[in-house]
């Protein structure tokens, strides 16, 4: 993926959560390319290591492994410290990490599964918003994006906690947006449909479940991640610098219909 705006991020201090595959990686990668210093955040340590050592090798920026688990309040603490005592102060926080619901039914949802969606994709992202934005504050500027999805949106079957988490992730962006901007921190979402990642393999791979999801979007397919890439440079950089309280939807109209 490569920076399509031909924004200079040199200098420039990002991280990613959930940035060792996947989505993630891509939206690190991308800013690697223009110049970065990228703090890429997820619990597989290999991986992270691996990734950061691929992304530093093929861009004009840096990346940087970060172990941890998002949800893990004292560790996310002493991690924020340290990323900006290694890199500097955040300048933009990409909240990319989150957990794939079960699909079950509602009445059917043990409530220990429902407090780890909610604890991953929703309290865990408000921390980390907290934490790195406390940085942008002091700045006096920044840019926060939170990956959401078109669950923010739209609901979606046997997946009560997710759209919860997804919908209630869309209004703390705008309450925060509300909040910071009169210190220019900018907090935006920007919501993917389905896009052919590991996470959707198994639905992709059931051709009932895949030709739904098909039908019900305009374009006709599944998104690819390079494609969710292009709305977060956007939303990060010179060119959405009057852009906050936002919601971008990369989702081929899954949600105009």
């Amino acid at each position: 993926m490569h920076n399509l705006l031909n924004e200079d991020f040199t200098g420039r201090v990002v991280v990613v959560t959930g940035g060792g595959r996947g989505l993630g990686k891509a939206i690190a990668r991308a800013f690697v390319d223009a110049g970065a210093r990228v703090a890429i955040i997820g619990r597989n340590e290999a991986m992270l290591g691996s990734a950061a050592e691929d992304l530093t090798m093929s861009g004009a920026g840096s990346a940087h492994p970060y172990p941890a688990d998002v949800a893990d309040e004292p560790a996310m603490i002493a991690l924020a410290e340290r990323i900006a005592a290694d890199l500097g102060p955040a300048d933009v926080l990409v909240n990319n990490a989150g957990i794939n619901p079960w699909y079950r039914k509602a009445e059917r949802t043990p409530m220990e599964e429902w407090r780890q969606i909610i604890d991953v994709n929703l309290t865990a992202v408000f921390h980390c918003c907290q934490l790195f934005g406390r940085q942008m504050l002091v700045k006096g500027e920044g840019s926060i994006i939170n990956i959401t999805s078109v669950a923010g949106h739209v609901g979606l079957a046997r997946s009560a906690a997710y759209n919860a988490t997804k919908g209630g992730l869309e209004l703390l962006s705008k309450s925060l947006a509300i909040d910071w901007a009169g210190h220019k921190v900018r907090v935006n979402t920007v919501a993917p449909g389905y896009l052919e990642t590991d996470l959707t393999s198994g639905l992709q791979a059931n051709e009932g479940l895949a030709s739904k999801v098909i039908a019900h979007t305009p374009l006709g397919r599944f998104g690819s991640v390079d494609e969710v890439v292009g709305a977060c440079l956007f939303l990060a950089s010179s060119s959405a610098s009057y852009i906050t309280g936002q919601a971008l939807r990369v989702d081929g109209g899954f949600t105009a219909s």
